[in-house]
């Protein structure tokens, strides 16, 4: 009810003189999450500070009433952890327990996603898709990166005394934002 409306218009005595408030319902944002969790991401507590990053994201999601998707590349296969239920706090018990071992699949789980994102725009046309890649760039060469049809966002979790920059090319590839968890954002 629009009371400031109805009011203004005098004593509302009929229906019709009750003013309403539209509902204005925003399309729904999915923001799908892609995790390098691959052996060279335990170096120099690479994993562990992007797990806090994580864990903020996370609770961005739930505030915004986002939907997420959660997909882990590491050892021989890319793994679905959630795809597009709404954020919640067991999240941050999978992110607990969440460890970094094995081969880099990220290539095969941007593709992965590339695909799942073409089938949800089609169930889910009004849906905001957001994604966001967090890598420490150190894959190896092998089925060419899509360019995902929606903005990207590369977090860079490289670090160490020698590093190769891998991720910020890999970002060029995918037509993503750059940005290193280190340093601030650019483009």
């Amino acid at each position: 009810m629009n009371w400031p409306g109805t009011l203004l218009n005098g004593r509302p005595r009929l229906r019709e003189d009750l003013r309403w408030h539209g509902r204005h319902r925003s399309p729904h944002e999915l923001w799908l999450v892609i995790v390098d969790a691959s052996a060279s991401t335990r170096r120099h507590r690479a994993l562990s500070d992007g797990k806090g990053l994580l864990a903020q994201l996370f609770d961005d999601a739930y505030r915004q009433r986002a939907r997420l998707a959660l997909l882990t590349a590491s050892g021989m296969q890319p793994n679905w952890q959630v795809q597009g239920l709404k954020a919640s706090a067991g999240l941050h018990d999978w992110l607990d327990g969440l460890g970094a071992g094995g081969g880099t699949p990220l290539l095969a789980a941007l593709n992965q996603a590339g695909h799942w994102l073409v089938a949800r725009r089609k169930r889910y046309p009004a849906e905001q898709q957001r994604v966001l890649v967090m890598t420490d760039g150190r894959v190896k060469e092998g089925p060419s990166a899509p360019v995902l049809d929606c903005p990207c966002l590369l977090i860079d979790i490289e670090r160490g005394p020698v590093r190769l920059g891998r991720a910020r090319q890999l970002a060029g590839r995918l037509g993503a934002e750059y940005w290193h968890i280190d340093e601030g954002v650019s483009s």
